[in-house]
């Protein structure tokens, strides 16, 4: 079991298939009303408890009042984000991603733009944690995430199948909005200290960056990077086939 802690993740677990076992509520705590009525609906068992108790189930996070003890996040495997997708495949690529904060961000702009899976390595990056599903604000309960042992061999995969691999790099030449991102594609964010390792790299189909004013920062904030190619790609995917503009 683990402890789900702030409205927006308890509220959305409760909406999703993750099973619930209990939400308890800090005495005194106001505006829960729709999420207990929710938790009840569900036959989900309710308690009202010394706030102390759920600062101690929340550690140190910022609660809101309530926490639910639940299953852990369920993975899914990597060939069923390919099945039964009436669109064109639309994904996205964590290497080695450490920061929750990070890592719940891209997961809240996936579920806007409409991303139908995120895949991520098993090893050396950020898992679906209750500090992830927070960060969020519960958006990751409402997508598929696949953990795969290789990353780069994953990617393959993905090409294998028709899936065009982009992954953002400092150093590509091509910036996003120049690619075209309207078809079947996986994008790739790298980690945030040295971004795409080596073969997540050799394994992309086409590296695109960022561009950055002279003289200003270095790079963005993997999250904030992440997020401008999504909604670029989500941009693309939903303007009429021949009404698309690009800068020039």
């Amino acid at each position: 079991m683990e402890f789900l802690y702030g409205r927006n993740s308890v509220l959305e677990a409760l909406g999703a298939s993750r099973p619930i076992h209990k939400v308890l509520v800090a005495t005194g705590t106001h505006g829960l009303e729709p999420l207990v009525n929710l938790a009840r609906s569900r036959h989900v068992a309710v308690e009202l408890v010394d706030r102390q108790r759920v600062d101690q189930l929340a550690g140190s996070h910022h609660h809101q009042g309530v926490v639910a003890q639940a299953e852990p996040f369920q993975y899914t495997h990597l060939d069923d984000l390919l099945t039964s997708q009436a669109e064109p495949p639309f994904l996205l690529g964590l290497d080695s991603l450490q920061d929750p904060q990070n890592f719940g961000t891209l997961l809240r702009t996936a579920l806007a733009v409409g991303v139908q899976g995120v895949i991520l390595p098993v090893h050396r990056a950020v898992s679906v944690t209750p500090a992830v599903s927070n960060a969020s604000a519960g958006a990751v309960e409402h997508l598929r995430v696949a953990r795969v042992t290789n990353l780069a061999r994953a990617l393959g995969q993905l090409k294998e199948r028709g899936v065009w691999v982009f992954g953002l790099a400092v150093e590509a030449d091509q910036p996003y909005w120049q690619a075209d991102l309207s078809g079947p594609l996986a994008l790739v964010v790298g980690s945030e200290g040295s971004g795409l390792s080596r073969l997540v790299r050799e394994a992309c189909d086409v590296l695109v960056q960022i561009p950055m004013a002279a003289g200003s920062i270095a790079s963005l904030n993997a999250s904030v990077a992440g997020s401008l190619a999504l909604y670029e790609a989500f941009r693309q995917r939903t303007t009429p086939r021949g009404k698309l503009s690009r800068p020039t």
